[in-house]
């Protein structure tokens, strides 16, 4: 088995573009191997800023050869009279390799089998190699110098080998050799003799390629300068990715800043470090931020004063700022910036910011009552939510809305629940962080995004697939969280009635807005349940009650009786129209009609729908019994309409678990 390398050099990528193309190339060289009938062990894309590398390990040195059966021209035209080849027949022979023995009559046709030489794999390389990486696609392509193929950044040089041997390509106008280059302060020039050598020659050359080990050293030594203080990090996934693919031999640096800084909102200090300057931020043991914090540098040697003196020199400036905006703002109360967002358009046709506070306020108040939640601190929350937005601060840090409100509120001396309702009632703020704790960032979090979501419908701007107007799509996904994770009794289709009324343009899209609701219920709950069961009991209504919702979906989850679903959806086939009116025990003609409906009695929902399911599954005799001794359809129209009236009661009993037909 051999080994295939490829690795092509270029200017320093884009960090966001190195993910997708360590992606595309994966499936590039997949499906190219699988087309081909190239069998291969494994696919390693490894990258940095100034290289993509594939590995393909376990590569067959050609494709199987294989024997095909060719169909020629028909019997008559191939054969003259005397039973010799034609000038088609000959034809037909030398195209296929064969000669005239080797062909044979079968329906009147011409047919040869004929063997194909599967390829050398070096040759397949050489042909698909180059058309793999010229279909990568990304952000912001464009041609460099004189080519026509766009690309993310000028190449520098290609390296293309196979086993020891050479494999020679040209992607966009670089022919490829054995040789690749160093770190920009390292090694230049270094052969590569065989494939298993590459990894080994970059590190010594100050190159970690293979992106999860870089990774794991970028961890590793964060924590070793982290532990020299006594201290933390507390690193996002996203951040570390982007520090992962910003640089080829990190190196940790532990810089500090004066702590004078400290007396901002601890958020905006973070945000500055890690989003603006993609440093890693120190905290102590409890959690509190320090005046440190480490930044990973590509960079060969130890002397780093000049690191520390620059990155201290552009935090200062950037800090600077944050102190003076945070100064000014807290001249006066947060109240007062209320006032201020009329002047603040939250979308076309639906108000200010101003407008859509109100709205906030009388949403949290009828969702607190609602939910039996008796707070002042839940109204307060709801008229100061949105007040930050006026700020200076958060002008500058758009990101930490919510969380400098929060710190603003502290500073005029809010209740502590509404301090913690202003920064929650922005939670989720992705798909995987936390909802809100307290009781004032539930509510008026809920009512912030149910009326967003109503006001984009409303507006006749609902997501499609390419747009999602102010995230509607994330704000549907986050009251589902939160009222699911806090087992919140909450009537969804209520509230949507009452959001969309509040509007100041009236549309009739509550249908729209549920179905939007439950799909995003469906796919947020498609990981851990069936499709099948979800949209079947998402036809009872789940907007009225989530949790209920999902209290049935667990309980259908676990059904396993074919006889139970029978009778169900025999049920149901049946009963195709409405039946009004109540069974007349007096009509009944058949023993199997009486003990239907005793058993129909019996079975009574008590809250418990894993009780309720088996209580379901215990009459399957009886309704089988039915089906078996009675005829529905009698020609006693009186004892027919009373037979259909008994199955309605069962048909209620089945439908207030889930849609069986659709199981």
């Amino acid at each position: 088995m051999s080994k295939y390398l490829l690795e092509v050099g270029v200017e320093e990528l884009p960090y966001k573009f190195i993910p997708m193309a360590i992606s595309q190339l994966k499936s590039g060289f997949e499906a190219f191997l699988q087309n081909n009938n190239v069998s291969f062990s494994n696919i390693k894309v490894m990258a940095t800023p100034r290289r993509l590398a594939v590995v393909v390990d376990g590569l067959s040195s050609s494709q199987p050869d294989v024997e095909k059966v060719v169909k020629g021209p028909i019997a008559t035209v191939a054969f003259d009279e005397n039973k010799n080849l034609t000038k088609a027949g000959e034809g037909f022979a030398n195209k296929n390799g064969v000669s005239k023995d080797d062909l044979y009559l079968e329906n009147n046709y011409v047919w040869a089998k004929i063997s194909v030489k599967g390829k050398n794999t070096k040759d397949l390389l050489q042909e698909n190699v180059p058309q793999i990486f010229s279909k990568l696609q990304g952000p912001h392509f464009m041609r460099w110098g004189n080519n026509d193929v766009k690309f993310s950044r000028p190449i520098r040089w290609v390296l293309s080998i196979l086993d020891s041997e050479e494999v020679k390509i040209k992607i966009i106008d670089k022919e490829s050799s054995n040789y690749t280059n160093g770190h920009r302060f390292s090694k230049q020039n270094i052969v590569i003799n065989n494939p298993d050598d590459y990894v080994d020659k970059l590190r010594e050359a100050h190159v970690i390629v293979d992106q999860d080990e870089r990774k794991a050293k970028i961890l590793e030594l964060t924590k070793i300068e982290a532990d020299k203080l006594n201290a933390i990090t507390k690193i996002s996934d996203d951040l570390l990715e982007e520090v992962t693919f910003i640089c080829e031999y990190p190196v940790a640096v532990t810089c500090d800043f004066d702590t004078a800084y400290l007396t901002i909102p601890q958020e905006v200090a973070v945000t500055v470090m890690e989003t603006h300057q993609r440093y890693f931020a120190l905290y102590e043991k409890s959690g509190k931020l320090i005046n440190k914090f480490v930044t990973i540098t590509n960079y060969i040697g130890n002397e780093f004063e000049n690191i520390k003196a620059g990155n201290l020199r552009v935090i200062k400036a950037r800090l600077d700022d944050a102190v003076f905006f945070f100064n000014e703002d807290t001249k006066k109360p947060l109240e007062s910036y209320v006032e201020n967002l009329k002047g603040m358009t939250f979308q076309k046709g639906m108000g200010s910011v101003y407008d859509k506070t109100q709205r906030i306020i009388k949403l949290s108040e009828k969702i607190a009552s609602e939910l039996g939640v008796n707070k002042p601190s839940v109204k307060r929350t709801a008229e100061l939510c949105k007040a930050d937005l006026a700020t200076n601060l958060v002008f500058e840090f758009t990101e930490l809305q919510g969380f400098i409100g929060a710190d603003y509120a502290r500073v005029c001396g809010e209740d502590e629940g509404v301090q913690n309702g202003i920064r929650e009632h922005y939670f989720p703020l992705n798909a995987d962080s936390e909802t809100a704790k307290s009781e004032e960032g539930q509510i008026v979090g809920i009512a912030d995004k149910i009326d967003t979501i109503c006001a984009v419908f409303a507006a006749g701007k609902k997501p499609t697939g390419s747009s999602d107007p102010l995230g509607v799509r994330r704000a549907a996904l986050g009251i589902i969280k939160t009222i699911l994770e806090h087992n919140l009794k909450l009537d969804l289709s209520k509230l949507i009635d009452t959001t969309i009324a509040l509007l100041p343009v009236q549309a009739d899209v509550k249908s729209e807005v549920e179905e939007f609701f439950v799909q995003r219920l469906i796919i947020f709950l498609n990981a851990e349940y069936s499709k099948n069961v979800l949209e079947a009991c998402s036809s009872n209504h789940p907007c009225k009650d989530l949790c209920d919702y999902v209290l049935r979906v667990k309980a259908v989850s676990t059904l396993n009786d074919e006889k139970l679903v029978e009778n169900a959806n025999r049920v149901l086939r049946i009963l195709k129209d409405e039946i009004s009116g109540d069974v007349q025990e007096n009509l009944f003609a058949e023993q199997a009609e009486k003990d239907l409906y005793k058993a129909i009695q019996d079975v009574k929902f008590s809250g418990d729908y894993a009780k309720y399911l088996n209580d379901l599954v215990e009459i399957n005799p009886v309704v089988t019994k039915f089906f078996d001794d009675v005829l529905v359809m009698d020609k006693d129209e009186n004892i027919k309409n009373n037979r259909l009236r008994l199955l309605n009661c069962l048909k209620n009993k089945y439908i207030l678990l889930t849609d069986f037909s659709n199981l």
